[in-house]
């Protein structure tokens, strides 16, 4: 039987969209300094089941989570966009250690030609980077 500091452990999983998307919507309830029932009452859902969604234990609905992020002063779009954002961090920092060969060695950087990226697919908060050709110093890339 492995035991928990079993050094050959699985990564761990990155976390579902519901779990995301609920810490989401209750970060911006208690920035609010809301009780669950209150926000509960103006989304039109019950507190219990509010509070499930925001534990990330219930797949809400499209109707529900727009109804839930409305209630909390959210488009669909912006929590749709703040969840993207923290599923890219926790890539970010589990991505590498999921990956076949991740740290075995040098990386290769290669040029990737502008608008072949799906712009759906960049987060909000991406930010162009310079070309290398105008880079001074070295370059470290972080995992």
């Amino acid at each position: 039987m492995a035991s928990r500091n079993d050094s050959h452990t699985q990564p761990a999983p990155e976390p579902l969209w519901r779990e995301v998307t609920g810490r989401v919507l209750r970060r911006h309830r208690h920035e609010r300094g809301e009780r669950l029932v209150e926000t509960a009452r103006r989304a039109g859902v019950s507190s219990q089941y509010l509070s499930e969604i925001e534990r990330g234990r219930k797949d809400a609905s499209s109707e529900l989570l727009a109804a839930v992020a409305g209630a909390v002063d959210l488009s669909l779009l912006d929590l749709a966009r703040e969840a993207a954002a923290e599923l890219a961090r926790v890539e970010s920092v589990l991505g590498a250690a999921r990956r076949p060969g991740a740290s075995r060695g040098p990386v290769t950087l290669r040029s990737i030609p502008a608008g072949s990226i799906p712009a759906a697919s960049i987060p909000a908060t991406a930010q162009p980077l310079r070309p290398l050709s105008r880079m001074r110093g070295p370059v470290a890339l972080a995992a």
